[in-house]
């Protein structure tokens, strides 16, 4: 059976297993570490155990060469009190004072007591007993021998042991504390980045069944929640505004559709019922506006095209001086006919371009400014050629552009111009086409404008 477990279950998991794995690692770690220092510690201990009795020993030989026998035997006690199995002999190989022969049976169980120590701390532990050969000095002359016994090569006593085990048991509850800890914070975590993945879910659920408007309200101050928070909303502004653009081209089309082809529908009926002759006037009528609809047919699928071939470029270097003061030649008639006076500004200047794209640019931004422009007004064309890129502008001093427009008008389908007047209301593509355009040949494009003073669109191109 295929499980499937919430993002949340799976940070909390994936959080305890790293924590678990890192507070072993650690544990380990410093145990391994203490245990280190600690058998260290008792080595050094041990030494300076054996140079303290040994420093005992030889205190006991009297200026008469002889040997305290009673404080040797206190000292042998002692020493077999702290696991230590003592021997003293003279410089002629005597004994003076053994453990073994004071007190076998108390020797023996120290061994063993020892060996049981070190196997319960270490059950593989290979050490054994093991004797230290010391001589004994008087001044500078030796006076003879101790021999020291113990469970080498270090051992602990049951303090020793006890400390050990003590410490152990400190860093398993550290250990299990800080397990604990790690797990309220790993639910703590995941909770903060699940719920806002989840409302992002969710959100994007609501915008895939068509509620464009719903959006994550919330802020996050983790920098990639924050990044998909937003995008959510942005993708969600995005489909709001292709909505309604979808929206308004089919009121847009609706419309330009609807008036010609009534028009049509109206002279076509009646000169069928034999109400109108079809006299040449009645059939131009009808011709216009079944070029209105093809206008509009064409426009849609220029911009079908252009996506389409994802805009393909033929670039050659030519002289765009020359391309445009050719365009102009193509607006005489429109310019004559509203008396606009048309200044190109600049001097020959090449770039390396798809020639009949960028010439479909420039016929749309003059075609709309000598649209737009009032009769006796003024239009101006101006090419700078640049280190890295060449500016080109278009001025007019037309009717203008309203702030409120003015951000959407190179969105496609927009139109500002609301009347839809047939001298003025064009489709609302050919901003869309100039941008995209532009785009393939990495330039850029922009417009300043302000109602009742004119408008100036800025096309700049790579050098």
């Amino acid at each position: 059976m295929n499980l499937k477990y919430s993002l949340r279950s799976k940070l909390i998991i994936t959080y305890m297993l790293i924590a678990f794995a890192s507070i072993a690692v650690i544990s380990i770690l410093l145990n391994l570490f203490l245990d280190n220092q600690f058998k260290a510690y008792i080595i050094k201990n041990q030494e300076n155990n054996n140079r303290e009795i040994l420093r005992l020993i030889q205190e006991q030989y009297n200026q008469e060469e002889q040997w305290d026998t009673e404080m040797l035997e206190n000292i042998g006690v002692y020493a077999m009190q702290q696991g230590l199995i003592i021997k003293i002999t003279n410089s002629m190989g005597q004994v003076i004072w053994d453990a073994t022969e004071h007190n076998n049976g108390m020797c023996q169980a120290i061994i063993a007591n020892m060996a049981f120590n070190m196997m319960s701390r270490y059950p593989n532990w290979k050490g054994g007993y093991e004797e230290l050969e010391y001589t004994l000095y008087n001044e500078l002359s030796p006076i003879g021998s101790l021999s020291i016994g113990y469970y080498g090569p270090f051992y602990y006593n049951d303090g020793d042991l006890a400390f050990s085990n003590t410490m152990n048991k400190m860093l398993l509850l550290a250990a299990a504390v800080s397990l604990f800890f790690s797990v309220v914070l790993g639910m703590y975590i995941s909770r903060r980045i699940s719920n806002p993945i989840s409302k992002a879910i969710e959100t994007a659920k609501m915008i895939g069944k068509g509620y464009f408007e719903t959006r994550i309200s919330e802020s996050f101050k983790i920098k990639e929640l924050h990044q998909l928070t937003s995008t959510i909303n942005h993708l969600a502004d995005t489909l709001q505004t292709q909505e309604e653009l979808r929206k308004r081209l089919v009121t847009d089309v609706a419309h330009e559709l609807r008036t010609p082809l009534t028009t049509l529908q109206g002279h076509m009926e009646a000169m069928i019922d034999g109400i109108w002759k079809p006299e040449k006037y009645r059939l131009e009528s009808c011709h216009s506006e079944i070029i209105r609809i093809s206008k509009l047919v064409r426009d849609i699928e220029k911009l079908s095209k252009l996506e389409k071939e994802n805009l393909i470029l033929n670039k050659t270097t030519f002289n765009l001086h020359s391309a445009i003061q050719g365009i102009i030649h193509s607006f005489e008639n429109e310019l004559r006919g509203k008396d606009i006076s048309l200044e190109l500004k600049g001097e020959n200047v090449f770039v390396y371009a798809d020639m009949d794209k960028l010439t479909q640019v420039f016929i749309n931004l003059l075609s709309n400014a000598i649209k737009y422009t009032q009769a006796n007004g003024e239009v101006s064309i101006c090419i700078n050629e640049g280190v890295n890129e060449i500016e080109i502008m278009i001025k007019d001093n037309g009717i203008g552009i309203s702030d409120k427009d003015l951000p959407h008008i190179f969105e496609r389908f927009y139109r500002a111009d609301k009347s839809r007047n047939r001298m003025t209301g064009g489709t609302g593509i050919g901003l869309t086409i100039t941008e995209a355009i532009i785009n393939a040949h990495n330039g850029t494009i922009s417009v300043q404008s302000k109602v009742g003073v004119g408008t100036e669109f800025t096309v700049k191109l790579p050098a």
